[in-house]
C-alpha cells in the first residue's frame, strides 16, 4: 500500500511537472507555472520521505534545510541582471549532485551490477561530470571570472578527441573489471575535464544555446540517477528537463541560423575586434546625434518599437525604459517591444528584466511576430543590441552572421540607437545598421542616456 501511494504521488508530481512547463511557455502564465511546479517537488520529496530505502532522516532533514537556505537567499538577494549566471550555476549544480548520487550507489553495490545498472550509473556519473564543470565555466564567463571570448589552441579537437577515446576505453574497463576503483574515479575525473575543455572555447554570444544544452544535460543525468535508484519521479523530471532543454537549445540554434555542432565547436567570437564583413554592401559614416536629437524624434513619433540587448542589461536600464514607455504613452505613442530569442546571455533574459520592470506581457512581442511591423513604424530603439539587428545577416553573403534571423529594424522611418561605443557585437564585426542614413547614434551609458530624454519629456 505504501508504495502505491508513493507511485501515485509520483505520478500527481508528474502531472504537474508537465501543467507547469506548459504554462513557463508564455510569460503572461510562467508564474503559475513556477508554482504548479514547486507543488509537485514538494509532493515528490514528501513521497520520497516514506520509501523504505530512507536510512537517515537526520541527513535528509539537514540537507534539505541546507538547500532551502541557499535557494532563498540566492533569489531574494541575486539581481535581475545576474539571472544567466544563476540559471548556469544551479545546472551544474544539479549534475553535481547527480554524479554524487550516482558514485555513492557505486560504492554501496559494488561489484554486484546489472549491466542496465552499470550502464545507468555510469551514464549519470559521466554527464553529471561534465554538467558540473562545463557551467562552472558557464558561469566564470558570464560573471567575467573567466574570459567571454573563446578560449582556443592549436590541436584542440584532436586533444578532445584524444580524451574521447580514453573515456571509452575506460567504460569498458569497468565493465570488465567493475570493482576497479581507479578505473572508475579515472571516468569520473576525465568527465570533469572534459567538461572544463567542452565550454572554454565557446563565446559569449553562444551562452544561451551553451546554458539549454547544459539544462537538457542536467536533465539527462537526472533521468540515470533516477533509474539508478529506481524513483519514478526522477526519471520523469530528468526526462522533461533534458528533452525540454535539448528543445530549446535547437530553438536557439535556429535563431542563430547555425547547427549545433558549429555552436560547440566554431568558436564563434573569436574574430578579431573591429573585422569588417566581407562585402558589406552599405557605406558612409556614422553620425552621432545628441540627447536633443532624440528627444525631438521621439516626441514628435506616433509608433515607437523597443529593441533591448544585452547593453540593456549591462547598464541595469530596465526601469529608465519601461518609465520612458510610460511617457511617451501617456502623449498617446503607441509602444511595443521587439524580443529577439537570443538577445542577453540566456533564453528570455530580455523577457525577465522587462518582467521584473513590470512591462506589460501583451507589450513583448516575439520577433517574428513584430518583424514585419517595422517599416510602418515612426521609430525603432535601439538598446544596447548589436549582432541581432544588423542587416548584413540577410544581404551580406561574405558576413559570419549571414542567414543569421535578425529585426528589421532598418526599415522603421528612423532607428536611435544608444551604445557606449562603436566596439563590435561578439560575431566580432561592423554593424551596417549603423552606417545607414536613418540610423541616429547617441553613444554613452544607456541608463543615463534614457534618464536624460525623460527629463525632457517631462519638462
Amino acid at each position: 500500500m505504501r508504495d502505491q501511494i508513493i507511485n501515485y504521488s509520483y505520478l500527481i508530481a508528474a502531472v504537474l511537472f508537465m501543467l507547469g512547463l506548459k504554462k513557463l511557455s508564455s510569460p503572461a502564465t510562467a508564474r503559475n507555472g513556477n508554482r504548479l511546479s514547486m507543488l509537485g517537488m514538494t509532493i515528490a520529496i514528501i513521497a520520497t520521505l516514506f520509501k523504505q530505502e530512507i536510512v537517515s532522516f537526520n541527513l535528509i532533514v539537514i540537507g534539505v534545510v541546507t538547500g532551502s537556505v541557499i535557494g532563498a537567499v540566492t533569489a531574494k538577494k541575486v539581481k535581475m541582471t545576474a539571472m544567466p549566471e544563476m540559471v548556469a550555476i544551479f545546472n551544474g549544480f544539479g549534475g553535481g549532485a547527480s554524479a554524487l548520487v550516482a558514485i555513492s550507489v557505486y560504492h554501496r553495490l559494488t561489484p554486484n551490477f546489472e549491466s542496465f545498472l552499470l550502464i545507468a550509473l555510469l551514464l549519470s556519473v559521466i554527464i553529471g561530470a561534465i554538467t558540473f564543470t562545463g557551467s562552472v565555466i558557464a558561469f566564470g564567463k558570464l560573471h567575467g571570472i573567466v574570459s567571454g571570448s573563446p578560449i582556443v589552441y592549436t590541436g584542440q579537437q584532436v586533444v578532445n578527441g584524444m580524451l574521447g577515446i580514453v573515456m571509452v576505453a575506460l567504460v569498458v574497463g569497468v565493465f570488465i573489471v567493475p570493482a576497479d576503483l581507479k578505473v572508475f574515479y579515472g571516468i569520473f575525473t576525465l568527465a570533469l575535464v572534459l567538461g572544463v575543455l567542452f565550454v572554454i572555447p565557446i563565446g559569449g554570444a553562444d551562452m544561451p544555446v551553451v546554458i539549454s544544452l547544459l539544462n537538457s544535460y542536467s536533465g539527462v543525468a537526472v533521468s540515470m540517477t533516477g533509474f539508478v535508484l529506481n524513483n519514478n519521479a526522477l526519471i520523469i523530471v530528468g526526462s522533461m528537463v533534458g528533452a525540454a532543454g535539448l528543445f530549446l537549445t535547437m530553438i536557439m540554434c535556429k535563431a542563430m541560423n547555425r547547427s549545433l555542432a558549429n555552436v560547440l565547436f566554431g568558436a564563434f567570437g573569436a574574430v578579431k575586434e573591429g573585422a569588417v564583413a566581407v562585402g558589406s554592401t552599405v557605406t558612409g559614416a556614422v553620425k552621432s546625434y545628441t540627447i536633443e536629437d532624440a528627444f525631438i524624434i521621439l516626441e514628435n513619433a506616433e509608433s515607437l518599437i523597443i529593441v533591448p540587448g544585452y547593453g540593456m542589461a549591462a547598464a541595469h536600464a530596465q526601469h529608465a525604459v519601461r518609465e520612458l514607455a510610460d511617457l511617451l504613452e501617456g502623449k498617446g505613442v503607441e509602444v511595443r517591444y521587439a524580443i529577439h530569442p537570443v538577445a542577453g546571455r540566456m533564453p528570455g533574459h530580455m523577457n525577465v528584466l522587462l518582467a521584473e520592470a513590470d512591462v506589460p506581457y501583451d507589450k513583448l512581442f516575439a520577433m517574428e511576430e513584430i518583424n514585419d511591423d517595422f517599416p510602418h513604424t515612426d521609430v525603432a530603439l535601439v538598446i544596447g543590441a548589436n549582432d541581432v539587428v544588423n542587416p548584413a545577416a540577410k544581404n551580406n553573403p561574405g558576413s559570419p552572421i549571414y542567414g543569421m534571423p535578425v529585426l528589421n529594424v532598418e526599415e522603421a522611418k528612423t532607428v536611435i540607437v544608444l551604445k557606449r561605443s562603436m566596439n563590435p557585437g561578439f560575431a566580432g564585426i561592423e554593424n551596417e545598421l549603423f552606417l545607414m542614413d536613418n540610423t541616429m547614434m547617441i553613444f554613452g551609458d544607456a541608463k543615463q542616456t534614457l534618464h536624460d530624454i525623460i527629463s525632457h519629456l517631462k519638462d
